[in-house]
């Protein structure tokens, strides 16, 4: 199975209650209609945009993993150019951070918000179904990634949104505490059950490569 950018998903819109557990503060976010991936970036599809092979483990339908959220973000406007949409990420002017075009119509990370909302698909629980049908993490995993699609997919056909290697989120984490650290969601092979939940967070520098994050696409759609 090779994930290819055309295999979008088209996600409702909703509203997404967000919680910060330094903080207890909570936050509630409306979301318009996106698409997200069905997949993870695979390794295939990492190499065919960027000429690229980073991952430590490697495999042409696992997950592509040891990128950067700067990878990430350079990937999303690489194959929005091959594929003839608008970049959404820009270079600030002093050249030191990334301006997102909300306008733009090309691939992009989603939110922090965007990835909860389609993580749940209408579910309510920390899980979408029974976490061993639905994500390699270390119970099951044997301590190593796997091909992308092996789980069952969520309601509403997003496949590996837990488990197996998690995905970089646009949003920063905590600025006040951790500068520039932004978001990873969903947990990893890696991870005990606990932290593969639709609403655990963690963070990365945006210059760390892990052998267990990854990313998955998104688009925003034209409004009506």
């Amino acid at each position: 199975m090779d994930m290819s950018a055309e295999e979008m998903i088209a996600i409702p819109p909703g509203r997404v209650t967000l919680s910060d557990r330094r903080t207890k503060h909570s936050w509630s976010v409306d979301l318009e209609p996106y698409e997200l991936a069905a997949f993870p970036v695979t390794q295939a599809l990492y190499a065919q945009v960027t000429g690229q092979q980073p991952s430590t483990a490697r495999g042409d339908t696992l997950p592509v993993e040891s990128v950067s959220w700067w990878d990430a973000v350079r990937f999303c406007n690489a194959l929005s150019q091959r594929d003839g949409y608008a970049p959404a990420y820009h270079r600030t002017a002093d050249d030191e951070g990334i301006e997102w075009d909300a306008s733009a119509d090309g691939y992009r990370l989603p939110t922090e918000a965007e990835w909860e909302h389609a993580c749940h698909a209408g579910t309510t629980g920390a899980h979408y179904g029974a976490l061993d049908e639905i994500a390699w993490y270390r119970g099951n995993s044997h301590e190593r990634i796997h091909a992308v699609g092996g789980k069952r997919p969520n309601p509403w056909g997003l496949h590996d949104m837990l488990g197996n290697s998690w995905d970089w989120c646009w949003d920063i984490y905590d600025a006040e505490v951790y500068g520039d650290y932004r978001v990873l969601r969903g947990g990893g092979w890696f991870d005990e059950h606990w932290s593969c939940r639709a609403s655990a967070r963690r963070r990365s520098h945006p210059t760390f490569q892990v052998d267990d994050v990854g990313f998955r696409i998104a688009r925003s759609l034209e409004a009506a």
